[in-house]
């Protein structure tokens, strides 16, 4: 930097003789404008097409013959990162790769699994509409649940040791030792846990499955075969019979665990030395593999009880392909022929049960076994009322209709798998034998929930019949009715039996007592209602379900039904107006009284509103409404309530506010703002959108009028901008206020309030002292300073359009912001005060002109009001004079090592509103840019780019008439190597 650049003396000269260059603004636009520049395109460009080499591999080729094939495309544009990668695509590579050499590897451990599933994943018939045991699961466990105690008796080997005898051959002592095991599964130390809580049991049973699987792991598996064997035994435990469909599911697993674990090990023996295909057959499995299949059989064939032998054999089933061909298809008639050996007909309604499941799994074509499970099911059903089960019932104190539901899930599941892309006529079959058993609610039941939708809406009528022939006492009615609602709300029964359906079904359902059950079945049949009826039909629903939950405040304990309901309705019915005409639609919003669930009915009511409500309303029906639902979402904020959930309420009602509009009543919208503000008070975001909304209105008005308002539009936009004033105190946020301070005084000033914009303006400015030095942005603080600069430079462009107050004196709000800038506590190292007053000399530059950059039509700006007097360009040198001065300062103290970075940037940031602003024919002024590049260049911190595109730019304007010159002062601006 020369010697005199700091010299005070020059300073103020420089600063005396500056004055800002006069603009032609249209004349520059148009230079601006870029020229025309013809384009060669090359041959590579993103979107052309280019050759692609896909690349194979391929096992088991012939020697000589190349183990890849490639393939050209010219016709397709391909992805333009594949010219980066030689034309091929890593993970194609990879997945090629993977498939030649899986086929090599041995299905050992996870291999062999993966193969399994890729196998199962071909073969397997069964498609996605069929619906897997796994999702029936967490719904029996959920449903069948009980607070006795249970116990669990479970027979454990004796671990008996006998010394070996030294004459017998290491093969027939291996043999004695497994015979010895086995006759321990039988005749081993008892041991009983009781008082078992249900979570307990289950907390047990899980540890029977890891145990499992840890005998088999450590190749104890004699073990493994024990612990499966006692908890099949477990199953024929009735003792809390409540429980036993969760007890089914739970023993089950471990059954599945064991079956997985045998496939998979006598699947790794068929393995070595070769895989098998994947459609693998008896013959390709060798000796080793099949002798420990035919061994497993066997031992699982000298278990002595019925049960076990039954269920075991049944879980590893799927062995018996390793066999014969016809393996699984002997066996599945053998096995439901033992089922009828079961005494206890729950016992054995879950074991064919389970033997349909895993029918389905390894066989689902053989759907002979299937069906025999049914009609021996169907043939065994008189023993439900039998004098055994009816003394059982009794003991264990349960009711008949609670002993029958704990059939469904087993018959359920058996008639799901027959009805599975059964033809119609053994639907119909099935369903006549069901007509023909006395009893038969529960079957009839199943029938419903198990078959299509669509078989069951065709006959709606005839099961209604059925329906009403079925025995009172034996299955309550309303859960038939209930099992029908389900199908009708998945498919449609012919349009002239709808409303006789709807009526035959309601009046039974109306008739029951307990307002539990009740709420269950109406919960079901609204979905038909809302789906096949209007208004009138599904207000009636509405109030039959009032009068059933109300007495003895009912609806406290069907919350969720009643949830669903809502939601049942809000999915058919989206006119609002409609909506809310139905009577006793809000007096059932009324029976919400939990405020929890309250506020999420009206949220989910918001959500709905917002998705589907497309146009606009004032519809005083559906304000009123939405108004009391969103105060009772509003209402429920409070001091613990979370933010996000302050967030998620307060974007809920600014998307209602939104969807109002008075159209040209712009009074209404005022006054409905008004309102709005009292109610939503609490949530500063809807105050923000509040005023936005005020701020617009006052704009359309301004659109309407054409800028030329009357003294009833003066008065009117002057109340929209008194209405922003009050309101923006109320917020806490200091960056709102700011923003909407300065928004609010454009408008005003755009709609010609000039005493009301200069309010907003002088507000903006007095709370710049409260804005703190950090804030929180998204949980994490940070420095204010960016978000304060980007406040101020909007300001600063919005004062050259401000005229001066006549008892203000020149430029007074130009002035109170810079003394504000001065006083402000910024933070300690920060160049941000004097940034600010770089970004103010680009202002007054603009503030000197004859003509302004831009204006507002019908607002006199200083411009007009001072015509460039003299008196006026005096004070803005003034006040360059005092920022250019502020700004040498601070140069000054940025001399040490660790400020000369940000001294490099702020003299060129001022070098750079020299260049544009300055008028720098005046030899003085030209040389203190000179200086400012040099000192933005002395220390090599400046980008060598930004400088290059610098120089450019000012030769190609120094070609310009007016502007010549700057040629000089370009032979004195040289680029300095970095140092």
């Amino acid at each position: 930097m020369h010697d005199g650049f700091m010299n005070d003396a020059f300073v103020c000269l420089l600063c005396k003789n500056r004055r800002s260059r006069w603009r032609k603004y249209e004349a520059e636009l148009q230079r601006c404008h870029p020229e025309a520049l013809p384009v060669e395109f090359g041959d590579y460009h993103p979107l052309k097409p280019i050759m692609v080499t896909d690349t194979k591999t391929r096992r088991g080729t012939r020697k000589g013959s190349t183990s890849s094939s490639s393939s050209s495309s010219s016709s397709a544009p391909a992805d333009p990162l594949s010219s980066m990668l030689d034309g091929t695509d890593p993970l194609s590579m990879f997945a090629a790769a993977s498939s030649g050499e899986t086929s090599a590897l041995s299905h050992d451990g996870s291999g062999g699994d993966l193969g399994r599933k890729k196998r199962v994943k071909e073969e397997e018939p069964i498609g996605a509409d069929f619906e897997p045991w796994s999702t029936k699961r967490g719904e029996i466990l959920a449903r069948f649940t009980t607070t006795e105690k249970l116990s669990i008796n479970l027979f454990m080997g004796s671990d008996r040791g006998k010394a070996p005898n030294p004459g017998t051959s290491a093969v027939s002592e291996k043999v004695r030792t497994r015979l010895e095991e086995l006759d321990d599964l039988e005749e081993g130390s008892q041991r009983e846990l009781l008082n078992l809580s249900q979570q307990d049991y289950a907390n047990r049973i899980e540890e029977l499955n890891q145990s499992l699987k840890e005998a088999w792991s450590s190749d104890q598996k004699v073990k493994a075969l024990k612990i499966v064997i006692q908890c099949s035994k477990l199953l024929s435990d009735t003792s809390v019979i409540q429980f036993y469909p969760s007890k089914f599911v739970l023993i089950t697993d471990i059954l599945d665990t064991f079956g997985r674990l045998v496939y998979d090990r006598i699947w790794t023996m068929c393995s070595d030395p070769r895989t098998l295909p994947d459609s693998f057959t008896a013959e390709d499995v060798n000796d080793t593999a099949k002798e420990t299949c035919l061994n497993w059989f066997f031992k699982i064939a000298s278990i002595r009880e019925l049960l076990p032998r039954l269920y075991v054999e049944a879980a590893i089933l799927k062995c018996s392909r390793f066999l014969s061909k016809s393996g699984i298809q002997e066996t599945l008639p053998r096995l439901t022929a033992m089922i009828r050996g079961i005494g206890d007909p729950l016992v054995a309604a879950y074991a064919r049960a389970y033997l349909c499941r895993v029918g389905m799994e390894v066989a689902p074509q053989l759907k002979e076994s299937l069906n025999a499970n049914f009609f021996d099911l169907l043939a065994t059903f008189r023993q439900v009322s039998g004098d055994s089960v009816q003394r059982q019932l009794h003991v264990q104190r349960v009711e008949a209709p609670e002993y029958l539901t704990l059939y469904s899930p087993a018959i359920n599941w058996i008639l799901q798998c027959i009805a599975y892309r059964a033809p119609e006529q053994l639907l119909t079959e099935m369903m006549e034998r069901c007509k023909m058993m006395a009893n038969n609610a529960l079957l009839l039941n199943s029938i419903m929930r198990a078959f299509r939708p669509e078989f069951a809406a065709t006959r709606a009528t005839d099961f209604i019949g059925m329906i009403k022939d079925c025995d009172e006492s034996g299955f309550p009615k309303h859960l038939l009715y209930g099992s029908l609602g389900r199908s009708l709300a998945c498919a449609d029964p012919p349009e002239s039996e709808r409303l006789t359906i709807l009526n035959e079904a309601w009046k039974v359902i109306t008739k029951v007592r307990n307002a539990q059950d009740y709420m269950n079945c109406a919960e079901i049949w609204v979905e038909f209602t809302c789906r096949h009826f209007t208004k009138r039909e599904v207000n009636t629903v509405l109030a039959d379900i009032i009068k059933h939950m109300t007495p003895d405040r009912a609806f406290e304990d069907a919350y969720p039904q009643l949830q669903s309901v809502i939601r049942k309705i809000l999915a058919y019915f989206h006119d609002f107006s409609v909506l809310f005409s139905m009577e006793r639609f809000l007096p059932f919003l009324d029976m919400f009284q939990k405020d929890s669930v309250r506020v999420e009915v009206c949220k989910s009511i918001m959500e709905v509103f917002i998705k589907h409500q497309l146009e606009v309303t004032r519809d005083p029906v559906i304000l009123n409404a939405m108004l009391h639902i969103c105060k009772t979402m509003h209402d429920s904020v409070n001091a613990l309530t979370l933010e996000d959930e302050k967030r998620s309420l307060a974007l809920l009602i600014i998307g209602f506010i939104r969807m109002v509009s008075f159209g040209r009543d712009f009074e209404q919208q005022l006054s409905f703002c008004v309102e709005a503000r009292a109610t939503f008070c609490n949530l500063e975001p809807v105050l923000v959108q509040l005023i936005h909304t005020v701020n617009q209105l006052a704009m359309e008005t301004r659109r309407v009028v054409k800028g030329n308002h009357s003294r009833k539009t003066a008065a009117f936009v002057r109340a929209c901008a008194a209405y922003c004033f009050i309101t923006i105190p109320s917020l806490s946020s200091i960056f709102s206020r700011l923003h909407l301070y300065l928004l609010s005084g454009q408008v005003a000033l755009a709609n010609q309030c000039l005493s009301q914009a200069d309010a907003f303006l002088k507000a903006a400015v007095s709370i710049l002292p409260e804005v703190p030095r950090s804030i929180s942005v998204e949980g994490k603080l940070r420095s204010s300073e960016t978000f304060l600069l980007d406040f101020i430079n909007n300001f600063l462009a919005t004062l050259l359009v401000v005229p001066d107050h006549p008892e203000h004196g020149v430029l007074y709000l130009v002035r109170g912001l810079l003394n504000m800038v001065q006083e402000y506590t910024w933070e300690d190292n920060s160049d941000a005060k004097v940034r600010v007053y770089i970004s103010a000399l680009p202002l007054l530059a603009a503030m000197s002109q004859e003509t302004y950059l831009y204006s507002i039509p019908k607002v006199d700006s200083n411009e007009t009001l001072y015509g460039g007097d003299p008196k006026f360009l005096s004070e803005i040198n003034k006040l360059c004079e005092t920022l250019i001065g502020q700004i040498l300062d601070h140069l000054k103290t940025l001399t040490r090592d660790e400020s000369v970075r940000r001294q490099s940037a702020l003299a060129f940031s001022l070098f750079g509103v020299l260049l544009a602003h300055g008028d720098l024919r005046n030899n003085k002024l030209s040389q203190l840019s000179v200086n400012l590049w040099n000192l933005s260049h002395k220390h090599g911190h400046c980008e060598t780019r930004v400088s290059v595109r610098t120089l450019e730019s000012i030769k190609h304007q120094a070609q310009q008439p007016d502007m010549a010159h700057l040629a000089d002062a370009i032979q004195r601006l040289a680029l300095q190597s970095r140092t």
